[in-house]
């Protein structure tokens, strides 16, 4: 029984996602950050593991384009920073996520906010906001007869 808690603790970034998570990177990808952010959060506070601060960093970077929608500079380039910083302490794929790409994705567009400026914020292209990606090497073997069915959501575009 401890010996399957603490092989379990070691091995935080196996398995798949839980399903709230998953559903906050279906929201996040749809650009609906707030909403993302409040089903995340719950995972989030659900959790006592130390993946959990995988979550937290999720979670941030939604807000962290949330507060640059809302116009929010400051807020926007801390929560990303924070976000970012999590994130990538699980690269480069963590529960089948490409957290490497995410972080990686996250700071170019940290760099374009910056760039902007407070000004200039209204003028950021939200449609190079990240989607959240799975690791090719954590999608299914597609078979012979049909292509599998990934049990997260599919990012839309590119």
């Amino acid at each position: 029984m401890l010996r399957d808690i603490l092989e379990e603790a070691s091995k935080p970034c196996e398995g798949n996602p839980p399903a709230g998570l998953v559903e906050g990177i279906r929201l996040f990808n749809a650009g609906e950050f707030y909403e993302c952010h409040e089903v995340i959060e719950h995972e989030w506070h659900a959790e006592s593991r130390p993946i959990r601060r995988l979550y937290q960093g999720i979670l941030q970077i939604g807000v962290g384009f949330l507060h640059a929608r809302r116009g929010n500079h400051t807020g926007a380039l801390l929560l990303l920073a924070d976000g970012i910083a999590k994130t990538a302490d699980f690269s480069p794929t963590c529960l089948g996520i490409d957290t490497g790409r995410l972080a990686a994705e996250s700071q170019a567009a940290v760099e374009r906010l910056r760039t902007l400026g407070p000004e200039r914020l209204h003028e950021f292209d939200f449609t190079t906001v990240p989607q959240i990606q799975f690791a090719p090497e954590s999608l299914p073997a597609a078979s012979a007869s049909a292509a599998p069915s990934p049990p997260w959501p599919e990012a839309e575009g590119p």
